[in-house]
């Protein structure tokens, strides 16, 4: 246990100075950049190292994984109230029969790809009384899913509108956009494009300023194209642990 703490200590240094430096190489201001850590197939042991730490922020892609995780750590908060308490991001694809139960621990879905999503996360959040953000995920690369190689997001001809249905739902706010950038290609030029979409949202929606962009091989050239979240899994916990 010691020795896992220390580890994930020794990483969150790493990756912050990651991101310290590749603002500064652009410019920036690095408070600008959020990192969401990535805990996916990790447990709820190492979110508890991060929160004693000092980090709160932390990303998940399975509903059931990720849903059993937060009432872990939530149960585990409940007699230590120094600890902060975790800000859960969902970044994954999410069908809309996971949509009542994401909504009941989730803060952020950085993943609404689709207009039938928008309603349905609208509706559980008014029924649990929950406001929660939402980014819209942008597909940088819409030709791959022909062949299934895609990693997933709306069309970039359909951002605006799913925007704009997040933007005039009850309880839902409109964060920015999210996006992976395209397997197999440097991902300079995805993310140039994505700028350039985050500029054309944040001209018709001032308060959508976040873009979530950027894993652990990609960061520094997410926040040179304007990314104000990281997700990062790998660089900080490692590789996925052994199953057991």
């Amino acid at each position: 246990m010691a020795d896992r703490a220390a580890e994930i200590a020794a990483n969150l240094a790493a990756v912050n100075a990651r991101i310290s430096a590749a603002c500064a190489a652009v410019g920036r201001d690095a408070a600008e950049v959020t990192l969401v850590a990535v805990t996916k197939f990790h447990p709820a042991s190492d979110v508890l190292h991060l929160l004693r730490l000092g980090h709160r922020v932390f990303g998940e892609n399975r509903d059931q994984e990720a849903s059993a995780k937060a009432a872990e750590v939530a149960a585990k908060l409940a007699d230590t109230a120094s600890d902060p308490a975790p800000e859960w991001h969902f970044i994954g694809q999410l069908q809309t029969n996971k949509v009542k139960s994401v909504v009941s621990y989730a803060d952020v879905v950085e993943s609404v790809d689709r207009l039938a999503l928008v309603t349905a996360l609208d509706r559980a959040a008014v029924r649990a009384e929950r406001k929660l953000r939402a980014f819209v995920q942008v597909n940088l690369d819409p030709d791959a899913e022909r062949d299934g190689s895609g990693r997933g997001g709306a069309h970039p001809d359909e951002v605006l509108e799913i925007a704009a249905a997040v933007a005039g739902s009850d309880a839902l706010s409109l964060g920015g956009l999210m996006a992976v950038a395209p397997l197999g290609v440097p991902p300079e030029p995805a993310f140039a494009r994505l700028a350039t979409l985050a500029a054309q949202l944040r001209g018709i929606h001032a308060d959508a300023v976040s873009l979530s962009a950027g894993m652990s091989g990609d960061l520094e050239a997410a926040i040179a194209a304007g990314a104000t979240h990281v997700r990062i899994g790998t660089a900080l916990l490692g590789g996925r642990p052994p199953l057991r």
